[in-house]
């Protein structure tokens, strides 16, 4: 058996999957799309499978989760429909419902976060409702786990009965037309449905029937002859009679307290969506999260399992061990030096990447991470792009894969193509063991290096939006952004864990596989020559060689030397991998508080200045192998994939080229070829960001 939820976006959907599946979930892809796919077993019941639809308005074809989702329910057909409705919103809501109804499907209301209905003061008619829809309707608050189980048994009773549901009555003229529309399609499932898509003149719709062009050209006669006689279009007049019926509903069973009375939530975003207090509040905000999970409360833990367990504890008693068994001494140094000293190099820094995933949890589950995409929408709007540009950023402060793939959902080609491109410019998880590592080494830990690395992702990504734009691939027009901003409300601690767990596990799970096999392969590069000897000296293996080779093309950017080359190239495969090559190629066994060992190691390579290169360098290149993969699917096109590729990493080298020979300038002196070819370059960059687009972009 399979139950659907549908709702608007931030009725609780969500919250309600989690509460009926538990820990019974998958996430995949629905066939032959891109957009994710929830499910998961009902917990009492492992036969019944629960579907989290994309959250939508309408079942209308305006964006691809509005797609899919009325593709799944009016031609996979689900057993039975969960309409999920935000109580405390509900006329906005009910547009959806009246839409749902005319699919044919078994279906049961949900009215979510009846809760806040009554801390509002407001009155619903629940049986009034249940009388006018002629379904189940069940109250509940998912949130706080209250009426679920009402809801199930309601909405089992109801499969596989037939039941004659409301639906919006439209004038005499477009009621005969719909009857005419249903007798000439023949239509079966989902009649009435389909009568009043191809009423709108819906051409998805149509595709889907596989029509006579001789019959499609009658429906379409007929309709023209209703509008004409209406003197409106046909997706007018549905819409309208439909606004209609749910005013009439809402004046006969719905009692609202007066709202001039300013809320909570307005008086919070008063401050927080300012229009010039939002920016300093979220960089603040952003700021406390990287103090508090790197320079504080992420450290402690940090330096418990570099310094005691991977440095001390681990790499002790495997030693003992394997001495006392006798094991070859290049097996030991493999386990020890290579895998341990590697994959541990990297989980050391679980901790930090667990309070900031626990921080940004708190802030995605408060509703404050909507009011970031509203507020940047004001500035993203200036370089052609919209508020949903930086949702995909800010997905990307966990991972880079799930926020190239978030950029599906941009209707517009060329913002679709900038955020594929450059989502990956902001700091990942996988990217704060570097930050941790430069910040530590060069700068004594300070916090505002990762506050810097999070803003150089903003501009990279507004100055990369007015390059791109001017170039005819790009020109296109923009597309309209719309968000809804939640109330705030207090997290939910499960809410909150699930997500840092599950983000947390997926980092935990990468060290385990594909930075295990990286440690192996390093091992192997560092310890033997090109005649497949064990050397002494590192500065005699193949890694050197290797290493060596390309040296030379950093050096512009201040590390020219091979550890480093190595360090950038294995960074592609993950960039947990910099720190673990570091790791390796220093002998690395423990990060102590006051700088000591590796990172004093660091410190005597690098410069201030070259260090900030390398940061930026491996913060905006070409991400690792994965988010490649995604780019490569998400894109469609060998070709998008090598430009967006090649653009990113000729970016990233151009900008830590100009920090580094102007920064070295004012602070030493010294290169002024460097200098001059860095102002060059800067000159350049602002006249491709000022030229004229090779079409207008609409605003």
């Amino acid at each position: 058996m399979k139950i659907a939820l549908a709702g608007n976006p931030n009725s609780g959907k969500t919250t309600l999957f989690n509460k009926l599946t538990g820990s019974n979930q998958y996430v995949g892809n629905w066939p032959g799309v891109t957009v994710e796919k929830k499910e998961g077993l009902y917990t009492k019941d492992k036969s019944i499978i629960i579907q989290d639809l994309p959250g939508i308005y309408s079942l209308s074809p305006y964006s691809p989760e509005e797609v899919i989702s009325r593709n799944y329910l009016v031609v996979d057909r689900p057993d039975l429909i969960i309409n999920i409705v935000d109580a405390s919103n509900i006329e906005r809501n009910l547009y959806l419902t009246t839409q749902l109804t005319e699919i044919g499907l078994p279906m049961v209301i949900a009215l979510n976060m009846m809760d806040t209905v009554t801390k509002n003061g407001d009155i619903i008619d629940i049986e009034g409702l249940k009388k006018t829809f002629n379904v189940p309707i069940v109250s509940l608050s998912a949130l706080r786990n209250d009426g679920i189980e009402n809801l199930m048994d309601e909405a089992l009773k109801v499969v596989d009965t037939k039941q004659n549901v409301y639906n919006v009555v439209y004038p005499t003229t477009v009621e005969n037309c719909l009857e005419r529309i249903i007798n000439l399609s023949n239509l079966k499932e989902s009649s009435r449905y389909y009568a009043v898509k191809l009423f709108e003149g819906d051409l998805k719709a149509a595709m889907k029937l596989h029509l006579d062009p001789k019959v499609l050209k009658e429906i379409n006669d007929i309709s023209k002859e209703v509008e004409e006689a209406i003197g409106d279009d046909g997706e007018t007049i549905i819409s309208t009679h439909r606004y209609d019926t749910i005013t009439s509903i809402m004046n006969a069973y719905i009692t609202q307290v007066d709202r001039t009375k300013t809320s909570i939530t307005d008086k919070i975003d008063s401050f927080v969506t300012n229009k010039w207090l939002g920016i300093p509040i979220f960089a603040f905000i952003m700021w406390l999260v990287y103090y508090v999970s790197i320079g504080s409360i992420g450290t402690i833990g940090t330096d418990w399992m570099n310094e005691v367990l991977f440095g001390d504890i681990i790499p002790n008693a495997l030693t003992t061990f394997f001495t006392n068994i006798a094991l070859a001494p290049w097996l030991q140094s493999l386990i020890v030096d290579g895998v341990v000293a590697g994959v541990g190099a990297v989980l050391g820094f679980l901790p930090q990447m667990i309070v900031l995933f626990f921080c940004l949890a708190i802030l995605e589950d408060s509703g404050y991470m909507s009011r970031i995409a509203f507020i940047m929408d004001r500035i993203f709007g200036r370089f052609g792009l919209s508020g949903k540009n930086f949702i995909p950023l800010l997905i990307a402060t966990g991972c880079s894969v799930p926020a190239i793939m978030a950029s599906r959902t941009i209707e517009s080609e060329r913002e679709r193509k900038i955020s594929i491109i450059t989502t990956s410019f902001m700091p990942c998880g996988a990217k704060l063991p570097i930050i941790a590592l430069i910040a530590g080494s060069l700068f004594n830990g300070s916090a505002l290096i990762a506050l810097l690395a999070y803003l150089m992702g903003i501009f990279a990504v507004i100055i990369s939006a007015l390059i791109l734009n001017k170039f005819s691939g790009f020109a296109e027009d923009s597309s309209t952004f719309v968000m809804e901003l939640p109330e705030y409300h207090a997290p939910l601690i499960s809410n909150i864990f699930k997500s840092t767990f599950d983000r947390s596990k997926s980092f935990v799970y990468k060290a385990g596989t594909v930075i295990f096999v990286s440690a192996v392969i390093l091992w192997f590069l560092q310890n033997f020559n090109t005649s497949f000897q064990m050397v002494q000296d590192v500065n005699n293996s193949v890694l050197a060689i290797l290493g060596n080779a390309i040296a030379w093309i950093f050096t512009p950017l201040g590390f020219g030397n091979w550890e480093s080359a190595v360090a950038v190239i294995t960074g592609l495969i993950a960039k947990e991998n910099v720190v673990q090559t570091f790791g390796q190629i220093y002998g690395f066994t423990q990060i102590s508080d006051n700088g000591t060992e590796f990172w004093q190691t660091l410190a005597n390579v690098y410069t201030p200045m070259s260090g900030m290169a390398f940061l930026i360098f491996n913060l905006l290149c070409a991400p690792c192998f994965a988010a490649m993969g995604s780019i490569k699917r998400e894109m469609g096109s060998a070709k998008w994939t090598m430009i967006a590729i090649g653009y990113q990493t000729m970016f990233a080298y151009i900008i830590a080229f100009m920090v580094f020979q102007i920064w070295t300038f004012i602070e030493v002196g010294g290169n002024v070829l460097g200098l001059v070819i860095a102002l060059i370059i800067l000159v350049i960059m602002i006249y491709l960001m000022l030229r004229k687009p090779a079409r207008k972009v609409a605003q």
